[in-house]
């Protein structure tokens, strides 16, 4: 199953970039005897300055057709790493495709979070969204590592 993470904005060269880059690599070594892997990025500008509704639009030509749509998002479900290891092996043996959708600095437009078959959020703070991009990277090598039966998540 291919992850897509859609977001909004560029993650340029720095800290940020080095550890996304990392826990994808280490998640596609991982996840790849799972079924789970590669993970691909996609990155939208809003560059006329149309907003969340524009952002929205941008990010849903990013989705591919027929991908299972998860956001992350502050009102989404907080959930521990365990559950979400089990969220994507469930869809690993439903999906070819999960897209999880990281929006701009005002979040992610209604229209678009109403399309969601599920919704995560990394706790009750507002992460910046660069930020977001990392820790979902790192979660997703994590819940490859659980699903592998592996020692990096520890109890």
């Amino acid at each position: 199953m291919r992850l897509h993470v859609c977001a909004v904005g560029r993650l340029r060269a720095g800290p940020e970039r080095v550890l996304a880059d990392d826990y994808y690599e280490r998640f596609n070594r991982t996840g790849r005897p799972l079924g789970l892997g590669p993970v691909v990025e996609h990155e939208v500008e809003d560059k006329k300055g149309g907003g969340m509704a524009a952002e929205a639009e941008l990010l849903g030509r990013a989705v591919p057709a027929g991908a299972v749509l998860v956001t992350l998002d502050e009102r989404g479900k907080v959930m521990t790493s365990p559950e979400f290891a089990a969220m994507l092996g469930g869809w690993r043996d439903q999906a070819r495709e999960v897209a999880f959708v990281i929006g701009g600095a005002d979040g992610i437009d209604p229209s678009l979070r109403g399309r969601a078959e599920a919704s995560v959020s990394f706790g009750a703070m507002v992460w910046p969204h660069m930020l977001v991009r990392v820790m979902l990277a790192e979660q997703l090598y994590r819940a490859a590592t659980i699903l592998a039966g592996g020692p990096y998540h520890r109890v």
